[in-house]
This record gives structure tokens, sequence and C-alpha cells, in this order.
């Protein structure tokens, strides 16, 4: 019957959404509130404060798969963010904060971008800052907060242990990579635990306690 027809088809998309959706499902409602603050007021309108914007209305209407993020409180130049572990990959289910924070400069000088939740992998420092050329001297302004995400969630599974952040990281993806992966997943069962923090990081820091500080330091 056409009635039994809706139902099999309507089971059919939630099993899909389920399926697609299992990484970011739950952990995603956790975090969502500080995802959907309305844009900061306008303050004065300078360049960099109209193209973060511009990237904050894209965020909304076309956001990219498995990433997410929102200007803090009412300073646009000051962003929270989290990136999903990619699926099929030792970093699946992970829900993985950071701060990025932009200057007047901005696009023509990219942002400071730092993990809040506390992470093991070769490109990634002790106190968070990410080790990625395009943060760095391959910076171009046509990059957005969008481009900048997604490229870090590339960097997750596909790093590079030839310029280390973390030596002991690089040094065991190249020669151990069964005991990186197991220490990866320890990352990302403790990324969990602060899926109801809002970004501050308190429980996954362990040591890094500093990171609203560090922030502010990172950018040299």
């Amino acid at each position: 019957s056409a009635a039994q027809s809706r139902e099999r088809v309507g089971a059919a998309r939630a099993t899909s959404a389920a399926k697609t959706g299992r990484s970011a499902g739950s952990v995603l409602l956790a975090v969502s509130l500080a995802f959907k603050a309305p844009p900061p007021p306008p303050a004065m309108s300078t360049p960099a404060r109209r193209r973060l914007m511009r990237d904050f209305k894209r965020m909304q209407t076309d956001p990219p798969e498995g990433v997410n993020a929102a200007p803090m409180d009412s300073d646009i130049m000051k962003w929270n963010a989290v990136i999903f572990g990619p699926e099929d990959t030792a970093w699946e289910d992970g829900t993985f904060k950071l701060t990025l924070e932009f200057t007047e400069e901005y696009p023509n000088k990219a942002p400071t971008v730092k993990f809040v939740t506390k992470m093991f992998h070769p490109n990634i420092y002790a106190d968070g800052s990410i080790c990625l050329d395009i943060l760095q001297n391959q910076w171009s302004p046509i990059y957005d907060i969008s481009a900048i995400l997604t490229s870090i969630q590339s960097l997750l599974c596909d790093p590079n242990p030839n310029s280390p952040a973390n030596s002991e990281a690089a040094r065991l993806y190249q020669e151990n990579r069964r005991e990186y992966e197991r220490k990866v997943k320890e990352v990302v069962e403790a990324s969990w635990a602060d899926d109801g923090e809002g970004g501050d990081g308190d429980d996954a820091d362990g040591d890094d306690g500093d990171d609203e500080k560090a922030v502010t330091t990172a950018d040299d």
C-alpha cells in the first residue's frame, strides 16, 4: 500500500541518516548550541570584520561536512570550532575543539588556530598549535574558515611525519602504527568527556590550562 511504501522510505532515510551521521549525531547535540548564536552585532566595519561576517554566513548556509564554527559571544575576531573525526579512521567518533583568533589583517594574514582538546598527532604541538602549511608559509587570502577547518580535518588522518611537532607521535606513526592508533583512540575517548564543557577544555586540556593566553602568543 501507499502507506507502507511511505513507511519503508521513511525507515530507509532514517537508517541512512544514522549511518552517515553517527559520528556527528549525538555529539553534535552537545555542542550545537555554541554554533546557533545569531551573528555578532556590527562593531567597527573593517575589511577583516566584513570578511568574517561573510565566512560566518557561508558556514551557516553551506556548512562543510564534519566541521563547524561560530564567533565567541559578541567578538567576531575570536571563534570556537569543532572538528569531527573522519569515519573509517582511528579518529572516527572524536569531537575535537579548536579556537581561531583573527587580526585586522585577515584575510591577508592567517588566523592563529589551536586545538583546545588534547591531541596526539605528528603535526600538533603540546599546546595545541598546528604545523600546517596553509596556516604558515602557504597561506592565501582565498582560504576561508571552512577551508581552514577541512584542511585540519584532512591533516588528522594524513600527517606529515617529516615535519614533526610531536616527535613521539611522528616516530610511532612511522615505526609502530598499531601503537600510534591506540594512542589516537585514547584521544578520541578523552574528547567525549569534554563534549559538554562548552569550549574551555578544562578536562581535555590536561596541563594546557592557559589556552586563552597562549592563543595570543602563537601568532609569530
